[in-house]
């Protein structure tokens, strides 16, 4: 075997190798290496045909020469040759070769490809892996053209050996991520989701690499791997680490299959099987189990293994988001996470938690770690540990503990890192206006976070204080005061600056009474600013400087010799000047009259989309935790399950219209009328636009006290809700084929009768969220639509099938984005059937239409009603008719769980009141359906018994169609 032993020594090579590192130079270098280039070269032209051993050995020498960075134009032939070698090392350098140098452009791709089918149909398996790896490091198309339908048939061959068949797995997922239009499973499918059965671990391990991209793009063609899966990890799980001794990592059992298992898994919704679901569930609690057990190992790597399964779980236990149970006891595990040793631990359980928080079933469960969370954020020495922490705050953020997160973020930025103070100040002037009590705490909350942080304060944040304050007439007097105390600092930033020109320009006239803030002292203190500022702002002052002249005529002289001074009218900023000479000469010649009306009050601003919301998801960029996501599914107060006027204090909203709103009740100005004309809400939250190139709304489009839709009413009447068709003039035209309605749009709908946002539907190419917020008689309804494939939605349209207002959607959608649309919808009278929405676009030239039902159901109007547990009962007997009753006997359908019955109670709409049952174990809830032409009292009673897992459902409604339709809406929630 003298020929084995000198091939694989290469003397020749090393020889050379050494040769290039003792080269005292570059130059030196280049030398020796055109030197043996010509060598090379003249062996290959030479007479003497070359035996395999120095083929490969020479194909070495150009490859070194080549990863070394230089230029190679010839031996592309002789490793092809070497392909066709019997020799292990031979073929092996050949394949090495044509992998690293050869593009796909080469004319030598064909006898390659050649030279590939050959091994492949030797069934020699050393020979077989070797093309398998040549074809997924090449990758080409031409690769996957020539063998796309070869190498699934290797995959599930019944005589391919394991390895073969593992390279062929991976071989056939990178051919699928470069071309997967030329990767056609089709009768494959089946065989290949089998392969989870394998007995070999590596092969599984491969296998669901590739299964787990396939279900990404075609999850219905692969659905039947979700009951493999949950059985092959239900095998891990419950080994122990002797039993797959081979596939054992420090103790650990199989933990790369095990995490590859569970993010199949998050590719699907909770299995439809209740024994599959509940051999998954079992699983995910026997890991959380194991999380509680004492290490078997000191060393980091078995932590690192046990955590890795652990973070997987529970991301497949947030995805299902259907197992209270669960996501609590993952909340609880991932709080002890918080004050681990280990900084990467705390980040992630910091951001796992932040999913965590917009869950109904868990959001409690966070906030009972808000002070963990507080202190990370004081304490930790990671920036980046601590922004994870800032985020946590925001997204645990409700009515409760608004205050004292607002608090602990403005403390923090006085000491915050420069790279998320921006953030910071976002978040803060965020949660500020969605939950503050009152105005005047609002108001002085974004001026202190000016004082803070004011060179971080964006115009947004500024620009949205102002609309607060002009929209609202209560505090514009608190304003003017507490800007006018804050501008006496010594040291004032420029963006108080600017609130304090504004807000005293327009409403200093409500402290002028007081000599300390008469009109005089006022301009003084605002003048004094003035010589520090940028243009922009000097622009805003003067323009105060002229309100003043009409607020306070009696400071008109001495506006008048500041205007008229040269700094101002000879100024060299065109803009600067411009204005100085305008106002001081309509200030000379207009009357008192002429000028109250040029310059009248601002009149309120109409809403439009949230820059703020939109900045900060900007500031956020790609990959990190959404905080716009976070918004969507927020809740307010104690309520669990969205819908703004549902906490503690809108009771009393049910049995009365109240003139004056209480003073939470409209900060996000959802009462305010957006002209038909106006831009559409962001898809974060109702926050709005202070100044927008439209201007100011006129006087018309004021808040509206008695409703909060007042110029989006429907423009035609009608006996219902549902009618044929839209209600207004710019909405989508009719479908002229209207698609079959979905099989599951009774379900999708169930799921939304007890809250306001989610994912109303999905498949592999659209996704569709909602959220909702309603008041009274009166709706509103964001829908998004995000294309998830990369390929444009054409001619896109979406009809709702009742009396609304909106706008058509955008005809395009492209890959990755989403777009939004708004409807305002008004109930006239009680209705039992859900009204339909109707969606059709083209995906590759082929039509799409689909129709499902809108979650619009009858309790979406109640307004909650406080009751003694005499005044509940006296009602209870009046309405004792028996068409006024529906009760229904039914088993439960999920846990019995009692914070899980008081949320969907709570998310139904109704008051649910306490202590007014006789036996404590029954609930009762009491509410108003507020329609047009009338209101419809209800009365609910649910009894359980966990014994026999039963409830017993009593209503009483002053209307017999509204009790029967509760009943039947409420049976499937329990």
């Amino acid at each position: 075997m003298p020929a084995v032993s000198k091939g694989d020594g290469m003397r020749g090579l090393a020889v050379f190798i050494s040769d290039i590192r003792n080269c005292k130079s570059k130059e030196a270098e280049i030398k020796r290496i055109n030197k043996e280039l010509a060598n090379i070269r003249s062996k290959f032209k030479g007479d003497k045909a070359l035996d395999g051993y120095s083929k490969k050995k020479y194909v070495c020498k150009l490859l070194f020469i080549f990863l070394l960075g230089h230029d190679i134009d010839f031996g592309h032939m002789e490793a092809v040759n070497l392909l066709s070698s019997n020799k292990y090392t031979e073929k092996q350098i050949g394949y090495l070769f044509i992998s690293v140098l050869v593009n796909s452009n080469s004319e030598l791709i064909r006898l390659i490809n050649n030279a590939i089918k050959n091994d492949l149909s030797s069934r020699n398996p050393t020979f077989m892996c070797l093309a398998l790896h040549c074809i997924a490091n090449v990758g080409s198309r031409e690769m996957a053209e020539a063998f796309a339908s070869e190498i699934p048939r290797i995959l599930v061959a019944g005589d391919t050996m394991d390895s073969v068949k593992q390279s062929a797995a991976l071989c056939l997922l990178r051919l699928y991520k470069t071309s997967p239009d030329l990767v056609l499973m089709g009768e494959w499918t089946s065989r290949v989701v089998h392969l989870l059965n394998d007995q070999h671990m590596g092969v599984v391990t491969a296998a669901i690499s590739l299964i787990t991209c396939l279900s990404q793009k075609n999850p219905d063609e692969f659905k039947t791997c979700v009951s493999l899966a949950v059985s092959r990890l239900s095998r891990i799980v419950s080994s122990a680490s002797t039993d797959l001794q081979d596939y054992t990592y420090y103790f650990v059992p199989a933990p790369w299959l095990s995490c590859k298992l569970l993010r199949l898994l998050q590719c699907y919704p909770p299995p439809e099987d209740g024994a599959v679901k509940g051999r998954l569930v079992e699983c995910l609690e026997t890991i959380l189990n194991k999380a509680q057990e004492p290490p078997k190992s000191k060393k980091v790597q078995h932590s690192n293994a046990k955590n890795a399964i652990l973070f997987e779980a529970i991301s497949l236990i947030i995805h299902y988001d259907s197992e209270p149970n669960l996501l609590v006891r993952a909340c609880n595990q991932l709080g002890q996470f918080l004050q681990h040793r280990e900084t990467n631990l705390r980040y992630l359980a910091l951001e796992s938690m932040c999913t965590l928080a917009s869950s109904e079933f868990s959001h409690e469960a966070v906030k009972t770690h808000i002070e963990t969370v507080i202190n990370a954020l004081k304490t930790e020495r990671d920036v980046s540990v601590r922004q994870r922490a800032a985020d946590l705050l925001y997204a645990m953020c409700d009515r409760s503990n608004a205050k004292q997160i607002v608090a602990e973020m403005l403390s923090y930025l006085e000491t915050a890192d420069y790279s998320i103070r921006e953030e910071m100040v976002l978040k803060v002037a965020i949660l500020a206006e969605k939950y503050a009590v009152d105005y005047s705490w609002y108001v002085d909350t974004i001026l202190n976070l000016i004082r803070i942080a004011g060179d971080y304060v964006s115009e947004e944040v500024w620009y949205r204080v102002i609309q607060i304050v002009i929209n609202r007439d209560d505090v514009q007097g608190y304003a003017a005061k507490t800007v006018f105390e804050a501008l006496q600092a010594p040291a004032c930033h420029e963006n108080m600056v600017k609130v304090g020109g504004y807000i005293l320009g327009e409403f200093g006239n409500l402290i002028a009474g007081d000599p300390r803030s008469s009109p005089l002292v006022q301009f003084n203190l605002l003048h004094s600013k003035f010589h520090l500022c940028s243009v922009p702002t000097r622009a805003l002052l003067l323009s105060a400087y002229i309100k003043f002249i009409n607020l306070f005529p009696e400071t008109k002289a001495t506006i008048q010799e500041v205007l008229r001074c040269d700094s101002q009218i000879r100024n060299s900023d065109v803009e600067l000047q411009q204005r100085a000479v305008e106002y001081l000469k309509l200030s000379s010649i207009a009357s008192t009259d002429v000028l109250a009306t040029v310059l009248e009050e601002m009149p309120p601003f109409p809403e439009r989309e949230s820059s703020i919301l939109a900045k900060l998801k900007k500031k956020k960029g790609p990959g990190a935790v959404s905080v716009t996501d976070l918004e969507d599914s927020k809740r307010e107060g104690g309520e669990l399950n969205g819908g703004s006027d549902r906490g503690p204090d809108s009771g009393a909203m049910a049995a009365s219209n109240a003139s004056t709103p209480s003073p939470s009740a409209d900060l996000l100005g959802i009462r305010s009328a957006a002209p038909i004309g106006a831009a559409p809400t962001s898809a974060g939250s109702l926050l709005v636009d202070v100044f927008s190139e439209a201007g100011p709304a006129a006087p018309s489009a004021a808040v509206n006290d008695d409703g909060f839709l007042r110029d989006l009413e429907p423009t035609e009447t009608s006996d219902s809700l549902l009618v044929e068709g839209s209600g207004d003039s710019d909405s989508a035209p009719p479908s002229e084929d209207p698609a079959t309605l979905l099989s599951e749009a009774d379900e999708l709908l169930n799921k939304f009768v007890c809250k306001n946002n989610g994912v109303l539907f999905e498949n592999q190419l659209l996704q569709i969220g909602i959220k909702s917020e309603y008041r009274q008689n009166l709706g509103r309804m964001y829908l998004f639509y995000g294309n998830k494939t990369s390929v444009q939605f054409a001619s896109f349209t979406t009809t709702p099938q009742l009396n609304v207002q909106t706008k058509p959607v955008e005809p395009l959608v492209e890959g990755g984005a989403q777009i939004q649309q708004v409807l305002n919808i008004e109930c006239l009278t009680d209705f039992s059937e859900a009204p339909l929405l109707n969606i059709k676009f083209r995906y590759g030239g082929a039509l799409q239409n689909l129709s499902l039902k809108l979650p619009v159901t009858i309790n979406k109007f109640f307004q909650p009603t406080e009751m003694t547990s005499h005044d509940f009962f006296q009602r209870w007997k009046q309405l004792s008719l028996p068409q006024q009753e529906a009760q229904k006997i039914f088993k439960a359908n999920h846990s019995m769980d009692t914070e899980v019955l008081k949320a969907k109670l709570l998310g139904l709409g109704t008051a649910l009141l306490d202590d007014v049952d006789p036996n404590p174990e029954n609930y009762v809830c009491a509410g108003v359906i507020q329609t047009k032409g009338q209101q419809v009292g209800c009365l609910l009673r649910l009894e359980p018994n966990g014994q026999a897992q039963m409830y017993r459902l009593t209503l009483r409604c002053s209307k017999d169609s509204v009790s029967m339709r509760l009943c039947e809406l409420l049976a499937q929630q329990f």
